[in-house]
């Protein structure tokens, strides 16, 4: 039986991804601080299998206790695919560089940039004692490509995991490995996130009109219809290893 293992699986995308995958039959492992009640009741009904690890994903030692238990959990059974849906993310702190928040600022960067890193790096060893094929996403976002005012955290923190998703994919092409690596970037959603942006201030959000604007106007697209395309592509035989997949050219 497959394997999925999602970090930020108590809302949002990647609770849409995680009973999705689960009314599939996957062995799906939520880690998040938090559970989600309701993949509780989907394993109950369905015919896969759900675990919750409680993980601060802003904690590298705590990140790396953890997976290290998983990895070596989902790679000692004999299985065909493990997917890892690097998911967790964070938005703030949501303000100009000389007005960060230190402390916010650090634990962003070990949430969105350097917790992938770690998992994957674990995952990845792991994956080469074993028979099993791995498939990596990490959840990127637009903004890790064009700056956007009061987002210079989070738009470095994206820009790096798309550079290491796709030097991972070089290093992985260059051992002929059948391991997968992509990014994926969701576009805009109604999630949790979505509000944290339309409560900043504007002296720290240029375009904070423009995000309320999107609530209003019913442009932001639902995390089930994003998390269908994101499934789509990760249990996908012709997966473009290091590419940067973008959820407006899969819908």
């Amino acid at each position: 039986m497959a394997y999925a293992i999602i970090t930020g699986a108590s809302k949002g995308l990647g609770a849409a991804a995680a009973k999705q995958l689960l009314s599939e039959g996957l062995k799906v492992i939520s880690v998040s601080r938090s559970e989600n009640v309701d993949l509780k009741e989907i394993d109950q009904k369905g015919s896969g299998e759900y675990t919750h690890y409680s993980c601060d994903l802003g904690s590298p030692s705590e990140v790396k206790s953890v997976f290290t238990k998983i990895a070596g959990m989902v790679f000692q059974e004999r299985g065909e695919e493990v997917y890892l849906i690097n998911n967790a993310g964070m938005v703030d702190p949501i303000e100009t560089a000389g007005n960060l928040d230190v402390e916010k600022t650090e634990t962003h960067v070990n949430v969105n940039m350097l917790s992938p890193m770690i998992i994957s790096n674990l995952f990845l060893n792991k994956a080469d004692t074993s028979d099993a094929r791995l498939v990596i996403a990490n959840i990127s976002s637009g903004a890790g490509s064009r700056p956007v005012h009061g987002w210079s955290i989070y738009c470095s923190t994206k820009a790096a995991i798309n550079m290491f998703t796709q030097t991972t994919a070089l290093e992985l092409d260059n051992r002929k490995s059948h391991h997968r690596v992509f990014a994926f970037s969701p576009g805009i959603m109604d999630t949790d996130m979505q509000s944290t942006i339309r409560s900043s201030s504007k002296s720290a959000f240029n375009d904070i009109e423009t995000f309320k604007n999107y609530k209003e106007e019913g442009k932001l697209r639902d995390a089930e219809t994003v998390a269908g395309a994101l499934v789509n592509v990760l249990k996908s035989d012709e997966i473009e290893n290091g590419k940067i997949y973008q959820i407006n050219d899969l819908l």
